[in-house]
């Protein structure tokens, strides 16, 4: 009775929920005409890039810091086994391609990184696609899982986000936090976009190295 009380009473939120986004009119405005006028100044020709790393840089920026706060949080709170537990041999066709795929899914993520610029892509696809060849690796046992975090896998999960709050405070300067020149924008905003591929392949990745870490 309770698990038919509780589906039925899912199943009535969402008829409401559905039904009050269908009585929704159309928006009393668009930001679409804004960014197009002003995308010549972004730096970049994509309007997406250019709202998440541009006009509305803060936004990205406070969303890196609360992925490495709940990476940072996982670390405190997670308990660390004894010893390593016993696994089962992966089969040799499931090494080799993962060997075959996790290059490919590397140069993946770069060919992202660089069209951000002027199609759909950037920093946040192509650090999913480096944490899914990290799993990938790990699943089939080459690389191990993480445990506390050393000198050089701390600088790359904190880079990107220090990298990108350098540039807001050097960029202070200019009135405006993260208005960058538009001479200096394309570049300013490829180097951010760098540091965030690396960090948020870690990051992303270590939410999921680090819970194996505790399973053991």
């Amino acid at each position: 009775m309770k698990r038919l009380a509780v589906s039925l009473g899912a199943a009535l939120f969402a008829a409401l929920l559905g039904a009050a986004l269908l009585e929704l009119g159309p928006p009393a405005a668009t930001l679409a005409p804004l960014v197009a006028g002003t995308l010549a100044q972004s730096g970049v020709t994509h309007p997406v890039t250019a709202v998440l790393l541009n006009f509305r840089g803060y936004d990205t920026l406070l969303e890196i810091a609360v992925l490495l706060i709940a990476l940072i949080g996982l670390t405190a709170v997670a308990r660390r086994g004894e010893a390593p537990a016993a696994t089962a041999a992966v089969e040799p066709v499931l090494t080799t391609l993962a060997r075959l795929a996790a290059p490919l899914m590397v140069l993946v993520a770069v060919y992202l990184l660089w069209a951000g610029a002027f199609r759909p892509g950037g920093a946040f696809q192509a650090g999913a696609v480096l944490a899914a060849a990290a799993v990938l690796l790990h699943l089939t046992r080459l690389l191990p899982a993480w445990a506390t975090p050393g000198t050089w896998l701390r600088a790359g999960l904190a880079g990107g986000f220090l990298l990108f709050l350098a540039i807001a405070a050097a960029l202070l300067a200019e009135g405006a936090l993260l208005k960058y020149p538009p001479a200096q924008a394309g570049l300013l905003i490829l180097a951010i976009e760098s540091g965030l591929t690396v960090s948020l392949g870690l990051i992303l990745a270590g939410l999921f190295l680090f819970l194996s870490e505790e399973r053991r």
